[in-house]
């Protein structure tokens, strides 16, 4: 566990542990698979270090659609393997993480002339339900047009055919990173956000990684006998890549829940593309897009046209809803760290993941989804401790709980935690919160989640500046950070 230390010194202490002797594992990347890398690899009883250049989970792993699924659609694309996997791992999520795993229903309305009839996706369901070896988080059933008419008032009757409901589980991405970092640390991970790898060359004894504290511009050099690449849109980028990346933007909105009103979860199609509407305590947020995207990856934005599309296919479910941009609380964009394949539309783009591992001790891990980012990590120390030659434990990941008993409570759900003082002080503290952003927007969601984030932002300024000691210049630039953030 992170000790009570000022954010000094324990990014001091943890430089001096990555300076000082000879990983046996260097994860690049703070997300979600670079986490569950850590966190397996530290369990194993490999001394495991861990580096990501912005904050944890700055990148996909705060701005997915927070679905812990193993994916319909997929399932109707043929790829029966990979819905089988994602099916199995949401509920070894559930196991070991049942404070980011709820059940989420969703009630998908078909519509005669789609191109998802409803005898398939009759069929379908249930072949879901199989898949998850009749253990999934409920049991699926077809409606019929009637029910879903009562369900939804003011679903678009026109050619309305019934549907069906079936389950997937509601997460918090960014949550599921954090409480994956911080069981890696109770097991001696060394772990450092704001951290950049600027290269990295062999020598005879293993990898020297010149790294970079971006804080202080301070530079050292990581000596690790493996390298883990897991930047998710970033991995192609490192030095010594071996993969390459197609990267496609995903965007999501937030509305009031009083403004559309949903009991349960609702799936909505564009021709073979899909769209989501998933209650969020008090809001409902609906996504997603499915672009390529070339921009730079640490400003990804939404747009207009991103909005315009979103709204429009709400409005060709619920005609009379009339949400407008007027309505959105807030909005988030991400972007998929998709293994690049020829030709295509981003949506049909496999979610697979790859893991290679060159003579040298240099591992790409990279595609994959959220579900399935444990089973990742268990297939990538599987070759790390093989390089190694190490007598290590089997995993047991799948296992073993990622909290203490009692520990996520009042800091960390698929809803958001109330704003107190308390709760600031627990994510500077113990979980390596260093700028207004790191709290506000991936310790928390009030930025996303709260009609008055931004006062409540103020208010965390002030607390973040008195534990921190932050000067009013401090402050100032930390609010202009904020609001700069990216949406």
């Amino acid at each position: 566990m992170v000790a009570a230390l000022n954010h000094s010194d324990w990014r001091r202490n943890a430089i001096h542990d990555l300076d000082s002797d000879t990983l046996d594992v260097l994860v690049v990347g703070g997300g979600i698979v670079g986490a569950g890398i850590a966190r397996d690899s530290a369990m194993r009883g490999l001394r495991t270090g861990l580096i990501e250049q912005s904050d944890f989970a700055f990148g996909t792993s705060s701005r997915s659609a927070r679905m812990l699924h193993g994916g319909l659609r997929y399932l109707a694309q043929g790829n029966i393997g990979l819905v089988r996997q994602a099916s199995l791992e949401k509920l070894v999520i559930r196991r070991i993480a049942p404070h980011l795993a709820v059940p989420l229903p969703f009630i998908f309305p078909t519509y005669r002339g789609s191109p998802w009839p409803n005898w398939k996706l009759r069929i379908g369901v249930k072949l879901y339900d199989l898949l998850c070896n009749r253990q999934n988080f409920d049991r699926s059933e077809p409606l019929s047009s009637g029910r879903i008419k009562s369900l939804l008032p003011g679903i678009n009757p026109d050619r309305l055919d019934g549907g069906v409901r079936y389950f997937d589980g509601a997460t918090n991405d960014a949550r599921l990173v954090i409480d994956t970092l911080r069981s890696a640390s109770r097991y001696h991970a060394t772990l450092l956000n704001y951290v950049r790898m600027e290269d990295a060359r062999r020598d005879n004894k293993g990898w020297l990684c010149r790294s970079c504290d971006t804080h202080n511009t301070n530079h050292f050099i990581i000596k690790s006998r493996c390298v883990v690449n897991a930047a998710g849109p970033w991995a192609d980028k490192l030095p010594r890549s071996q993969v390459k990346i197609r990267g496609t933007k995903g965007v999501h909105v937030v509305v009031r829940r009083s403004r559309f009103s949903i009991p349960e979860a609702v799936m909505m199609t564009e021709e073979k593309r899909v769209v989501w509407a998933i209650p969020w305590g008090e809001m409902v947020y609906i996504g997603t897009t499915d672009t390529d995207f070339s921009g730079s990856l640490e400003t990804v934005r939404t747009h207009p046209e991103d909005i315009s599309y979103i709204l429009g296919v709400v409005k060709s479910y619920f005609p009379e809803l009339n949400i407008t941009e007027t309505d959105l609380i807030s909005t988030w964009a991400g972007v998929r760290p998709l293994i690049a394949a020829a030709g295509g539309h981003p949506s049909v783009i496999s979610r697979s993941h790859r893991i290679i591992i060159s003579p040298d001790g240099w591992l790409d891990a990279a595609g994959g989804k959220l579900t399935t980012y444990r089973l990742m990590a268990e297939e990538a120390v599987n070759k790390l401790v093989r390089f190694l030659n190490r007598a290590a434990p089997p995993c047991r990941t799948h296992q073993e709980a990622l909290m203490e008993d009692g520990e996520p409570e009042g800091v960390s759900g698929v809803i958001p935690p109330p704003v107190t003082v308390e709760a600031v002080r627990h994510y500077c503290e113990k979980e390596w919160a260093v700028h207004l952003d790191d709290v506000m927007i991936r310790r928390t969601n009030w930025h996303h989640y709260l009609t008055d984030a931004k006062n409540v932002a103020r208010q965390v300024s002030d607390w973040m500046a008195a534990y921190h000691g932050w000067d009013l210049h401090r402050q100032q630039t930390e609010w202009q950070r904020y609001v700069d953030f990216p949406n």
